[in-house]
C-alpha cells in the first residue's frame, strides 16, 4: 500500500527540504483564508498548520498524507510573521539584531485512508536563533536584497543572512520553515515511510 504524499504549501524552502531527503511528494498550495484565535505562538501555528493540512485535504482522494505547516518568529512576547514592507523588515530586524528569539513550526500530518477514514497528527517544533548585533546600514543593505520579503522574522537563514547567525539551539531545518526529522518519526510510528509513502508494518521507533 502507498500514500501520495502532498504538501499543503507553496514554499520552495519547504519543497527544497522534502525534496533533499529524497520524498516522492506533490504540492497543492492550500488556498484557506488563515484566521486564528489563539494569540500565543505554539497554538497560533497549530490553527494555521491544521488550517491548511484540512483545505487540501478535501482536493486530495484515496490513501494520502497531508502535510500542513506554519512558521512563525517570537520575540519577547511579540509573534512575527512576514513583513508588510520594508520599513517593517527594518524594525523586526533591528529588534532581533544582538539577541535570541524562536522559531516556532507547527506540523499537521493529516493521514487518509482508502477507507475514507483519516486522523491527524498536530505538533509544534520550537528552535531558538542568536544573532549578531547589526549595525542600521547592515539592516538596510540585507532588507535591499529584497530576501527578507516572504519570510517570517524578516531573514533567511539558509540565504544571505547567514553572516549574522551567532547560533542556533535546536533543529536547524525548523528554523528553515519544516521540521523533517520531527515529520519522519512521527509518520514512521504510525507505519508510513515519508520517503517513499509506502506502508511499513511496525509498532515504532526506539
Amino acid at each position: 500500500m502507498k500514500y501520495r504524499i502532498v504538501l499543503a504549501s507553496g514554499s520552495p524552502r519547504r519543497k527544497e527540504i522534502l525534496a533533499q531527503i529524497g520524498a516522492a511528494f506533490e504540492v497543492i498550495v492550500s488556498d484557506c483564508e488563515e484566521k486564528a484565535e489563539s494569540k500565543e505562538p505554539e497554538g497560533l501555528v497549530k490553527e494555521l498548520s491544521a488550517q491548511k493540512a484540512a483545505a487540501v485535504a478535501d482536493k486530495v482522494s484515496g490513501a494520502a498524507v497531508i502535510i500542513g505547516a506554519d512558521t512563525i518568529v517570537a520575540f519577547h512576547g511579540e509573534i512575527l510573521g512576514k513583513p508588510k514592507d520594508t520599513e517593517d523588515a527594518r524594525r523586526m530586524l533591528a529588534m532581533l539584531a544582538g539577541n535570541t528569539h524562536q522559531v516556532y513550526t507547527g506540523v499537521s500530518l493529516m493521514i487518509k485512508e482508502e477507507t475514507g477514514e483519516s486522523r491527524t497528527i498536530m505538533f509544534v517544533e520550537c528552535s531558538e536563533v542568536v544573532m549578531e548585533a547589526m549595525t542600521a546600514q547592515q539592516i538596510a543593505e540585507y532588507t535591499a536584497t529584497g530576501e527578507s520579503a516572504d519570510k517570517a522574522g524578516a531573514y533567511a537563514i539558509q540565504g544571505r543572512f547567514a553572516p549574522h547567525i551567532k547560533g542556533i539551539r535546536g533543529d536547524y531545518y525548523n528554523i528553515v520553515g519544516l521540521p523533517v526529522a520531527g515529520i519522519y518519526r512521527r509518520l514512521y510510528e504510525n507505519g508510513i515511510d515519508l520517503k517513499t509513502g509506502e506502508k511499513i508494518f511496525t509498532k515504532g521507533i526506539a
